[in-house]
């Protein structure tokens, strides 16, 4: 059983640090494209897989995209419902994997 802590607890940190390393790759690459916003459905995807708390304090943190009102409400919502998740889940000790 600890295990399966240890491996989430190890798939949360791994998903914000990618999601912080991804909104940075962003911002660097962000004047060598034509004014197309690419790649902003690798943060969405990142996000709902647990990196929104990640994205949203390197958003702040690297002065990126403060004035895109889609990612300044999606974010936070999803780190909400993130971080909700990720604690009904260690405080049920993830009953829900355990197939009787």
């Amino acid at each position: 059983m600890i295990l399966i802590y240890i491996v989430v607890a190890v798939y949360i940190a791994a998903v914000n640090v990618y999601s912080a390393m991804l909104v940075r790759a962003q911002r660097s690459d962000e004047g060598e494209d034509d004014g197309a916003k690419k790649g902003d459905g690798k943060l969405i995807l990142a996000a709902l897989m647990g990196g929104a708390t990640g994205i949203y304090v390197s958003m702040f943190i690297m002065r990126y995209r403060l004035k895109n009102l889609l990612f300044m409400v999606l974010m936070p919502v999803l780190a909400v419902l993130n971080v909700y998740f990720f604690f009904v889940a260690f405080r049920s000790g993830f009953t829900f994997f355990i197939i009787k």
